[in-house]
């Protein structure tokens, strides 16, 4: 039976959970279950703090596990990133107030506070700066203010949170952060279970990026229009009943999905319809 680590709490355990009931598989009705047991597709679910994942992945206990590449990268475990998810996207980047610093180059001798002190640990080494490292959970920009800390590192989506502590950021981002599958270093992935949970997976991602297309044009018009509509493959074209006219169906991205209408029925195509796609194998 595949065992696999699921956030149990925070901004990555709903969206894992709904990837993962989209997939096909049971999910915990209860958020007090730890433990769930999906016996019809042999997977059993550990649902984890997202921090301790990479840790259980890593020793080998468990076969994969969900988490944030930040939590793995920080965690120092011996697990690794093996399929992105697409969902809780989120910039790791230093802040401090304006004047203190203007690169990282210049942190040598100060104090950084975050949640992250492995992650930035090793950022400061890979770039030759000596500077020391405080551990907080949670509210790093007040650090500053309280004079534990010059420079803080933390998670930013939108920045006005430092704006309003009056912060600003400082350099490139440490680290561009997502949802991700984890293994054990070095572990094969060749297990026929392993490979199922991530065919199903991306096929899960696969289906929400795309729609099926399917519309009527003249024959002449076909070329112009598989243009517009290639597909992931090729498009399937059928004749129609009516003489000279085919019928197209092919998958296409659902950003896109209402232009490429607009540009279709420009062309002359009628009778164009999108239909969500739920699963999918490609």
């Amino acid at each position: 039976m595949l065992r696999i680590a699921v956030p149990n709490k925070g901004s990555l355990s709903e969206p894992a959970s709904a990837m993962l009931h989209e997939a096909g598989y049971r999910q915990r009705k209860d958020r007090r279950e730890l433990v769930l047991v999906d016996a019809e597709n042999q997977v059993e679910f550990f649902f984890l703090r997202p921090r301790d994942i990479a840790v259980y992945v890593g020793s080998g206990r468990l076969d994969i596990g969900i988490t944030g590449r930040d939590l793995l990268l920080d965690s120092g475990a011996q697990a690794e990133e093996i399929m992105q998810l697409g969902f809780a996207a989120s910039t790791f980047r230093y802040a401090t107030r304006p004047g203190t610093a203007n690169s990282v180059k210049e942190f040598g001798g100060m104090t950084i506070a975050t949640s992250f002190a492995g992650l930035v640990e090793k950022h400061l080494a890979d770039n030759g700066v000596d500077a020391s490292v405080v551990h907080l959970d949670g509210a790093v920009e007040t650090a500053i203010q309280l004079g534990v800390a010059e420079i803080i590192a933390d998670v930013v989506e939108t920045g006005t949170t430092l704006r309003n502590a009056g912060l600003e950021i400082i350099g490139e981002p440490i680290l561009e952060s997502e949802a991700v599958v984890i293994r054990r270093t070095g572990a094969s992935t060749e297990d026929p279970k392993v490979q199922q949970f991530l065919r199903r997976m991306q096929g899960v991602l696969v289906a929400r990026r795309y729609v099926m297309m399917d519309y009527d044009i003249r024959a002449e018009k076909v070329e112009a229009a598989v243009a517009l509509t290639p597909g992931l493959e090729s498009p399937t074209i059928s004749p129609l009943h009516h003489e000279g006219w085919v019928a197209v169906r092919s998958m296409v991205p659902s950003r896109e999905a209402q232009r490429i209408m607009d540009d279709l029925y420009e062309l002359g195509a009628r009778a164009i319809l999108t239909t969500g796609i739920h699963a999918c194998r490609l």
